[in-house]
């Protein structure tokens, strides 16, 4: 029911995936009367891998999160995280409030032990593969510890994904040993200290994007400002390019010769084919997919949720901060 086109966006990416990924099921949570008309366009060779889960109750975009645990036990984002604990579903995937998804899933899920706190992390463009960014909103402020965790739990993410191990950077004012808060010096110590972590040193804003870690860490608010200015200059630079291509003759018919290399530029930077931060930290699998995603943004955000389900993601971050504390 979430996100700025709600179930205009989202049934039609749900009967998307569903043909993509036969083995998948899914709930579709909320108010069946709002559903309908777009389930009745549903192929039928995929309704009967779904089930509608009815609520006409949902959190609005400008609900406190503090008053969701009181107030909001029907609404179709609880309602969607108690499947997964109930074990009914595997994972939860929602466009709605953040801060309410966020405040739900830690208190029905529960954090994984060794882990303080949940972290959102989102996938970002480098030069030569994806890489993780996280935290980018759960958390605005972080200890040195929190940082460290979100490096743990970002490299196993990063690795179940890829199947290669993970370097991890912290994202930084400078490259300098000595520059930084207090709280990224206390967890570059910890990273250096710890041999189960690939730790390649401090990242500065302008290599954000070179690939030179595949994880990169730092508190929510710094990471909710560069994934937004990120994804922001994505548009600007596809914008530019589509305008100069319409003003000039020349520049069409050089368009039309270089149409593919044109698609695969879109494609490589257009922010909804990484649409989908993921919260690590829980014990069970949530997915945050940004409120204007668009159809296939959001079919992305259900198919992550797939991959982590699949790997065990949740399963393989507790194994590994338990490896670590056994060490220590």
């Amino acid at each position: 029911m979430g996100g700025d086109g709600g179930v205009a966006v989202t049934l039609p990416a749900a009967a998307q995936v569903l043909q993509e990924i036969p083995e998948l099921t899914l709930y579709l949570v909320g108010d069946n009367d709002r559903m309908g008309s777009f389930l009745s366009s549903f192929p039928s060779a995929v309704r009967h891998r779904l089930e509608i889960v009815h609520t006409d109750d949902a959190i609005g975009d400008d609900a406190k999160p503090a008053n969701v645990l009181r107030t909001g036990k029907q609404t179709s984002i609880y309602k969607a995280v108690e499947l997964v604990k109930s074990g009914a579903a595997q994972a939860t995937v929602s466009a709605g409030n953040t801060g309410a998804l966020l405040m739900i899933g830690r208190h029905l899920l529960k954090t994984l032990p060794g882990i303080q706190k949940p972290a959102l992390v989102a996938t970002i463009p480098v030069a030569s593969r994806r890489a993780y960014l996280l935290d980018v909103g759960a958390n605005p402020e972080c200890d040195g510890q929190q940082l460290f965790e979100f490096a743990v739990m970002g490299s196993v993410l990063a690795e179940s994904l890829s199947g290669e191990p993970a370097r991890v950077g912290l994202l930084n004012i400078g490259s300098e040993q000595h520059k930084g808060t207090d709280e990224v010096q206390q967890a570059a110590a910890l990273l250096e200290a710890c041999a189960a972590i690939n730790y390649v040193g401090f990242i500065e804003a302008n290599a954000l994007l070179a690939g030179k870690a595949d994880v990169i860490v730092c508190d929510g608010f710094v990471g909710n400002v560069t994934i937004k200015s990120s994804a922001g200059v994505a548009n600007v630079v596809r914008n530019i390019v589509q305008a100069q291509i319409r003003k000039h003759w020349l520049n069409r018919l050089s368009a039309m010769l270089s149409a593919s290399l044109l698609r695969q530029i879109n494609a490589q930077i257009d922010p909804h084919r990484f649409n989908g931060a993921s919260l690590l930290g829980l014990q069970g699998s949530v997915v945050k997919s940004h409120g204007n995603a668009s159809q296939d943004g959001f079919a992305h955000a259900i198919r992550q949720a797939v991959k982590e389900v699949e790997n065990g993601v949740p399963q393989l971050i507790a194994k590994k901060v338990a490896a670590i504390m056994a060490a220590d």
